[in-house]
């Protein structure tokens, strides 16, 4: 690879193209997927910027969160809101996953590639609930959103500890806890291509969260830290308000939780 690993991702990051976006990681996750090359020898070739905000489309209009449109799933409308909303946290999640590779540097190569992997799988999600909008009419961007998930991404910025502890262990993992009950909502609605989305999706974020749980265990081993406490610590310091259930145990449990932990949530 000739062009500038971090330098790269940092364009991907910013850059408010769709396609050029989802195109471009999917891209770069295979071409490094297929080299044997270690990409240790990415590391420290440009500087990390502060980004406040990632590349969005720019019809996309973001709102607080209490001015979203709230309509019922049993409507047409209600179900192409929700897909919307839905297509939005892909689409940040893969701004995210690119935002953990490009940030955090210094790290063993399988970081980058489990993060760059991470990135093409939420691009893959993204296309699918976009292919969905388009047949009934819709395009991302004519809701409103907001941008909670990238508020995290800023407030943990700072450290690669607590961007692995609040993204993939708390926010990410809270879609393994309401996917199933939306999943059941949408086969009561009849709509079974939004659930065929929804359950890709959801068996994908298992091991997405299960990679944030890897990293996470990793930089507390590596600094001697208890990972629960830690957990604990760090959930406290960012997250306004408390962890709330139902938790889906399971899911959670493949996704590297452990029973205690989970229990201590409650």
């Amino acid at each position: 690879m000739t062009t500038d690993f971090f330098q790269l991702l940092e364009k991907l990051i910013l850059t408010t193209d769709v396609d050029e976006k989802c195109l471009g990681i999917t891209t770069l996750n295979a071409e490094l997927g297929e080299t044997t090359q270690s990409i240790d020898r990415f590391k420290h070739s440009s500087p990390v910027i502060e980004i406040a905000k990632p590349g969005l489309p720019e019809k996309l209009k973001l709102v607080a969160p209490k001015n979203l449109s709230k309509r019922g799933i049993n409507s047409v409308e209600g179900r192409l809101v929700l897909m919307h909303s839905l297509a939005h946290i892909e689409f940040n999640a893969i701004n995210l996953a690119m935002d953990a590779a490009y940030r955090y540097r210094n790290q063993p190569s399988d970081f980058y590639l489990d993060w760059l992997q991470v990135a093409a799988d939420e691009a893959r999600h993204f296309k699918l609930i976009e292919a969905y909008l388009v047949d009934r009419g819709v395009a991302y961007g004519d809701y409103v959103a907001h941008n909670g998930l990238w508020e995290m991404a800023v407030q943990t910025s700072h450290d690669v500890l607590a961007r692995m502890a609040l993204v993939p262990r708390v926010l990410e993992a809270r879609g393994l806890d309401v996917a199933p009950a939306i999943m059941e909502k949408l086969r009561k609605a009849q709509d079974m291509a939004a659930v065929e989305i929804l359950n890709t999706i959801y068996l994908d974020e298992i091991e997405h969260v299960k990679i944030g749980s890897k990293w996470f265990s990793f930089e507390c081993q590596n600094r001697n830290l208890d990972p629960r406490d830690t957990f604990v610590r760090l959930v406290n310091t960012h997250f306004h308000g408390k962890l709330m259930g139902p938790f889906n145990m399971p899911a959670r449990l493949l996704a590297g939780f452990d029973q205690d932990e989970i229990e201590s949530f409650k």
